[in-house]
Parts: structure tokens; C-alpha cells; sequence
């Protein structure tokens, strides 16, 4: 009987564990998106001019091997928002962590073949979080103003990020498809956000790799690891 009453008590114990859990990663993703919803956009005619526009990493290609969508449709966001001007520059910022794999010159080569200037694309091979492709535009770059492009889900996070830092951002996610709640990704982003939160106000997380400041003057940017 009285084993039966302390494995009672661990359960419910257990269950009040998991509801306040719970609780705090639902009130960090509300916090995360009410204090950024008003600077994503989804219409390229209501968001600001900037300079510069940073393109956020991620594969080409998805874990069956196909053409990833996120991918080419932050490709196809940037190439529009260059070709009627909202930008005039871009930063391919993404992981490049070995020869095998680099999300920069990726991002780079498609933006050519959509006619974008070799000499309007910089490349950041040391973007491997949204924090480090965040951080480096105001520290390596010297940016601190500029437009995000990525997609609705993640563009709260990396606004989140940049409003931290005290920069100037405007985030650029055409309408898309909206993830399920039953996909990977979702929870991977939900996660993502608490995440965010720890780095910035409780582990003072700071980029894998900073640098010497770089100009976007003619700079592609040097790799990390080479081709």
C-alpha cells in the first residue's frame, strides 16, 4: 500500500513536471512571435528599403533527396526583392562546416542563375545558427539595418535575435505552406525558440566564429573550409 501511494505521488509529480514544461515553452514561442509578428512581412510592397538583404542557410535538398522548398524559396524571395529594388546587396549566410557541405556557395549559384550580380552576393560560410548569421551582420558586416529572408516560421526567431542586438531588421517571408503541427520541423522550431531565449538571456551564447570586420565592397568572403 504504501509502495502503491509513492508511485501515485511520483506520477502525479511527473505529470506536473511535464504541464509546467510544457507551459513555459508555449509562453516563450508566444512571447518569440508577438514580439516580432509585426515585422515579418509577407508583401514585398509594404516592407521597408534596405540595403542589404541576408539570406538564412539551410540544404538544398531535403532528407529524401529531393529539392528542398525552403531552400529555393528563400532564393526566389531575394531575387525578386533585388530585381525591384528593395535590395541592392546580398548575404548568403550559412553552414560550411566541411568540403562536403556549403549552404553559402549553394545560395550563391542559384542567385547567379536567376540573374542576380556576382558582384551583389557576399558570402558568410560561418553562419551556422540563425544567432551566428544574426550576430556576424551587425559584427563581421557592420550592418544595422537590413532585411532577413527566410520564411514565416522562422523569421519571428531571427527577428527575436536581432531586436536582442538592437539592430534594425525587417523580415521578407512570401506566403508558403504552412508546416504541420505533425512534422519535424515544427517541433524542431518550437524548440528552437526556447533555445533562443537561453542563448540570449541566460547563456550569453555568442557566434562559433566572429572575425575581422568585412566590407561588402566587391568581398564574396572568404571560406572557412575549401572546396
Amino acid at each position: 500500500m504504501r509502495l502503491r501511494r509513492r508511485l501515485q505521488r511520483l506520477r502525479r509529480g511527473v505529470y506536473v513536471a511535464l504541464a509546467v514544461i510544457a507551459a513555459v515553452i508555449a509562453l516563450i514561442n508566444n512571447w518569440v512571435v508577438n514580439n516580432s509578428e509585426s515585422y515579418v512581412y509577407e508583401s514585398w510592397s509594404l516592407l521597408p528599403d534596405n540595403d542589404v538583404g541576408v539570406i538564412l542557410g539551410t540544404s538544398p535538398f531535403t532528407r529524401k533527396a529531393e529539392p528542398n522548398p525552403l531552400f529555393y524559396g528563400r532564393i526566389q524571395a531575394a531575387v525578386q526583392l533585388f530585381q525591384l529594388g528593395k535590395i541592392k546587396k546580398i548575404i548568403v549566410s550559412g553552414a560550411n562546416p566541411d568540403a562536403s557541405y556549403n549552404e553559402p556557395r549553394q545560395m550563391r549559384r542559384e542567385l547567379i542563375k536567376a540573374g542576380i550580380p556576382k558582384e551583389a552576393i557576399t558570402m558568410d560560410f560561418a553562419g551556422f545558427r540563425t544567432l551566428d548569421s544574426i550576430a556576424r551582420a551587425q559584427a563581421v558586416f557592420g550592418l544595422q539595418s537590413f532585411t532577413i529572408i527566410t520564411q514565416t516560421f522562422y523569421a519571428y526567431r531571427a527577428v527575436f535575435i536581432a531586436k536582442k542586438l538592437h539592430l534594425q531588421v525587417a523580415a521578407y517571408a512570401p506566403p508558403s505552406d504552412e508546416l504541420s503541427i505533425y512534422t519535424r520541423t515544427y517541433w524542431r522550431e518550437v524548440f528552437a525558440r526556447v533555445k533562443a531565449v537561453l542563448d540570449l538571456y541566460v547563456l550569453r551564447t555568442v557566434p562559433k566564429f566572429l572575425g575581422e570586420p568585412q566590407s561588402l565592397e566587391n568581398n564574396p568572403g572568404p571560406d572557412l573550409q575549401t572546396e
